[in-house]
């Protein structure tokens, strides 16, 4: 069987993007750098990306390229060890498998979140998360979008689904940051998130700027290596790459612009967590001018940056069916997304659904316990321990468990920029290396000690 190609650079541009361009970035940025102080760590951010993630996204689309293979047949093709194939490979599948089982749920909240902004609703969150009949219900329906747009295939469904919702995701951006801007009031939020406190910054600061710079690209999930494995040899991984990583922070950016003017506008707490999107913005909405239609969009906005990074998660376990097992691609993507929807089922009910599931925990690795119940246990060990893990484990692997040109001279297949000089003999090959064998898995390996708990309060995940 032939395997699927992307069909333009344009389209692979615009699907890893939407992956990378998620919930983390509208959701979760603005209350992280709302609790890290404000512009200080939108400064680290951006220098975390650049130096970071970049050669960590360039070295799983390499690895995918390479062995055209889903994560496990990446790792398997090029002589990894059990160690490795399980730690960067399968947990890597299961991540992405997890991760998707409650972020269904959450983009169940978004769609739900559409209807209330337009008819003026303003029941709580908790009492509208604790409908459990209404939050499977938009949950399946989530699903049943997502799997329809794999089952198109890459070109055909993931490419074109891309290729119209993310132009569509920028459009709502700007039309919420014009009337968040517009606001009485708003400059103190712009200020706030624009002008850096340089005394703000701290080792925490950095940490946290390096998760967030590290969750918000879809590094250590095995997505970028089952997308990588579409790409053409003629492809130009290096800029693809850095446009995927200039899309991904800069929507986080604005993100933020959507987010602080508006609250300061209202004289709302910017550094209220997690629930900034769920609470606090619909109390702005609410009272905002034009806010049942500015909330609608926003909640639109989130719904599509959901879609685009759900897709991503879905092909990573179906391309294992369908090249391990040979599944064809309609069967694949159905059965992963029923037994996802059953394994969602009890992260739907973690919100006063089931008393049970709402109140179960398990221990922190920094001695602590998780929050949110069976919603919080997934999203704690899936959407950021093991993350964490699988990352650190594809970076050593390729830095040292297997011969490194391989995915060196992969990355420059196609890509002049990658074998330029920089001083003398030193290329950003070169460099590229350095930083795969040391620099990213030191840095990695700290925020996995920070996140143990060993520099203070641990960051936590989301």
């Amino acid at each position: 069987m032939q395997r699927e190609n992307w069909g333009s650079k344009f389209g692979f541009i615009m699907a890893a993007a939407g992956s990378a361009v998620g919930l983390g970035n509208i959701w979760r940025f603005p209350y992280i750098t709302g609790t890290n102080g404000g512009g200080a760590f939108v400064f680290v951010y951006v220098i975390c990306v650049v130096l970071i993630g970049a050669p960590l996204l360039f070295n799983e689309i390499g690895l995918g390229r390479l062995t055209k293979k889903n994560p496990f047949g990446a790792f398997r093709d090029t002589g990894s060890n059990h160690f490795f194939t399980f730690f960067g490979a399968i947990l890597g599948i299961l991540v992405s498998f997890f991760v998707l089982s409650y972020y269904g749920v959450i983009a169940g909240w978004t769609i739900g979140y559409i209807f209330k902004s337009v008819v003026g609703d303003v029941t709580p969150f908790a009492d509208f998360a604790s409908n459990s009949g209404m939050i499977l219900a938009l949950f399946a329906a989530f699903m049943v979008i997502t799997s329809i747009i794999v089952i198109g295939g890459i070109s055909g469904g993931i490419e074109k689904a891309a290729k119209f919702l993310m132009p569509m995701l920028f459009v709502l951006v700007f039309i919420v940051i014009i009337r968040s801007v517009t606001l009485d009031g708003a400059m103190a939020g712009i200020d706030y998130y624009l002008n850096p406190d340089f005394s703000k910054i701290s080792g925490k600061t950095v940490l946290a700027a390096l998760g967030q710079a590290f969750f918000s690209m879809s590094i250590g999930w095995g997505i970028m290596i089952t997308y990588g494995s579409y790409l053409s040899k003629q492809s130009d991984i290096v800029n693809s790459g850095l446009w995927v990583g200039f899309l991904d922070a800069g929507v986080a950016l604005l993100g933020g612009l959507m987010v602080f003017p508006a609250v300061f506008a209202f004289g709302k707490a910017p550094d209220a967590g997690p629930s900034l999107v769920f609470t606090v913005l619909p109390d702005v909405f609410s009272v905002m001018p034009g806010g049942p239609v500015v909330g609608a969009i926003f909640f639109l906005l989130l719904g599509v940056a959901a879609l685009t990074s759900s897709i991503s998660m879905l092909e990573v376990p179906a391309s294992y069916f369908i090249d391990e097992r040979k599944w064809n691609r309609k069967k694949a993507s159905i059965v992963v997304s029923i037994i996802l929807f059953i394994v969602g089922v009890p992260s739907a009910l973690s919100y006063g659904g089931s008393e049970f599931l709402t109140n179960l925990s398990l221990p922190t690795l920094d001695g602590g316990q998780t929050s949110n119940g069976w919603f919080g246990i997934l999203d704690y060990y899936f959407g950021t321990v093991f993350i964490v893990v699988v990352a650190l484990v594809t970076s050593l692997y390729v830095g040292w468990g297997m011969d490194t040109s391989k995915v060196s001279n992969e990355i420059s297949e196609g890509s002049a920029t990658f074998d330029n000089r920089i001083v003398g003999g030193l290329t950003f090959k070169k460099v590229w290396v350095v930083f795969i064998r040391y620099i990213c898995p030191i840095v990695i390996l700290l925020v996995f000690l920070d996140m143990v708990g060993l520099f203070g309060e641990a960051s936590g995940g989301g």
